[in-house]
């Protein structure tokens, strides 16, 4: 008998069959993608370590199409306003809930993905999450925002809303099976109370992608004439204290009137028309300038160009205890900041800022002219942030921890 090994000539060996990538389905409703960074950076990391990838996002005027493909991510996209009262919030969050629930039928069909990435606010996805559980997908919850904080710096309140949001905050950790933290402080609020197990919680910070990073191009014209310039990067709501900025503008101007000084506000919010009658009702509309979203090429020009950046967010629940994405992204390009001396704002910053008293524009106002009478002081502040995000603070090291909590996703 004519040995022949395992397979016979009329049976050639079949060819493996190719390897389908892992899919994933990331929901956010804060903010489009690609706009939002912190989403946008993950998505990539993930596609780029082998993953198929969908997002699910709102849409606005700078993104208005319902569907794209970029960078081989696949972005669907639904129509929801921001919440700017208390009831509108049920609308907001209600509606979304809808649109997301229908878009995630949708790329589960075309892709069947195995995890749901799942970034608040608000915390009501983990609905859709319990759903899909049951077809064996992963739940992964990327925390974002402290929600029932979130709510009273905006509102000053708390009642019924607040007892829902903490309910939400609670089924949303026990849905989890992993949970990804911005900082030490949410990790703590995932073990305590998320009662999350320690393995399961990993934090993952939004930190500049230097890889990708425009260092931008000093460009006096855009001090238009003046010697200094501060800049304020980031949202305009009710919780990131831009009225407490207007007031220590007011205080420097009246302090110093000589001071050769403007002030530009870079980005949008709902409190952008509050924000701009208080600037001339208290006659700062000749130093202070709004430009609403810029472009990343001319956001870039800013940041290379500006004497002082500045995190005006005040001391309440929520802000103690989040790391503002603006102050990393300051560090960066090696500006020295002004912020109000808030925990996780100094475990970020470091000895690359100066921290007023919490909630005190008279104080905030003065460490700012300290940096402004002092340019060796604005040199060594600037420099050590930069030092503190190429060495420790960066998107490179991060995404490792992002590719760990998804194996244990997985696992």
């Amino acid at each position: 008998m004519e040995f022949r090994g395992p397979y016979s000539d009329s049976t050639p060996p079949a060819t493996p069959a190719p390897c389908r990538p892992t899919a994933v389905c990331m929901i956010v409703e804060d903010l489009p993608v690609p706009f939002d960074r912190r989403v946008w950076q993950e998505a990539r990391a993930l596609a780029e370590a082998g993953y198929r990838v969908s997002v699910i996002c709102r849409r606005n005027e700078q993104y208005p199409a319902k569907r794209e493909t970029i960078d081989g991510i696949e972005i669907y996209r639904h129509r929801v306003r921001e919440a700017a009262t208390p009831v509108a919030y049920w609308v907001e969050y209600g509606g979304a809930l809808i649109a997301q629930l229908w878009l995630a039928a949708a790329v589960y069909r075309r892709t069947h993905f195995r995890i749901l990435h799942a970034c608040n606010p608000p915390d009501t996805i983990f609905l859709v999450g319990l759903i899909f559980k049951l077809f064996g997908v992963r739940f992964i919850f990327d925390h974002h925002d402290l929600n029932p904080e979130l709510y009273e710096a905006k509102f000053h309140r708390r009642g019924l809303l607040h007892r829902l949001l903490r309910w939400a905050e609670r089924l949303t950790f026990r849905t989890a099976d992993v949970s990804i933290a911005t900082n030490q402080s949410y990790r703590e609020i995932a073990l305590v109370r998320g009662r999350m197990p320690p393995d399961r919680v990993f934090v993952v910070r939004s930190c500049p992608e230097l890889a990708t990073l425009d260092r931008g191009r000093v460009n006096r014209s855009l001090k238009q004439g003046r010697r200094f310039l501060i800049v304020y990067l980031g949202t305009m709501g009710p919780q990131e204290g831009v009225d407490v900025l207007l007031e220590s503008v007011a205080h420097l101007i009246e302090r110093r009137q000589n001071l050769d000084v403007g002030v530009v506000l870079i980005g949008g919010g709902t409190e952008v028309p509050r924000l701009r009658r208080l600037s001339a009702a208290k006659g700062l509309d000749h130093v202070v300038r709004f430009t609403g979203r810029i472009p990343n090429a001319e956001l870039a020009d800013y940041l290379a160009t500006a004497d002082i950046c500045v995190a005006p967010d005040p001391l309440n629940p929520m802000n103690d205890k989040s790391t503002m994405n603006k102050v990393l992204q300051y560090m960066a390009y090696g500006r020295p900041i002004v912020l109000f001396d808030l925990a996780e704002g100094r475990r970020a910053a470091g000895n690359s800022a100066l921290y007023a008293r919490p909630n005190d524009p008279v104080d905030f106002a003065e460490q700012i002219l300290k940096l402004l009478d002092s340019e060796s002081l604005r040199r060594e502040l600037g420099e050590a942030g930069r030092r503190r995000i190429e060495q420790n603070l960066n998107w490179e090291l991060e995404k490792k921890t992002l590719l760990l909590a998804y194996q244990r996703a997985l696992s």
